[in-house]
């Protein structure tokens, strides 16, 4: 590590980019969900779903490959 401390400039980039990735999917996640929403309820849903995606698709792959 260098004295101005270069080198977490690198990893906080590296984090942006991620946190980047994530706030566009949610972003397209709740789009989606809204569209097919057909009451409060479903919208409700469809905003907890959109949070949690990350979550279904990792499990929906950890069970796709144990099989």
């Amino acid at each position: 590590m260098s004295k101005n401390g270069s080198c977490n400039s690198n990893m906080n980039a590296n984090a942006a980019a991620g946190g980047g990735i994530y706030g566009l999917g949610l972003l397209g996640a709740i789009v989606y969900y809204m569209i097919h929403a057909a009451n409060f309820w479903m919208v409700l849903l469809g905003l907890l779903k959109a949070i949690i995606w990350p979550a279904m698709v990792v499990y929906g792959i950890l069970d796709f490959l144990n099989y």
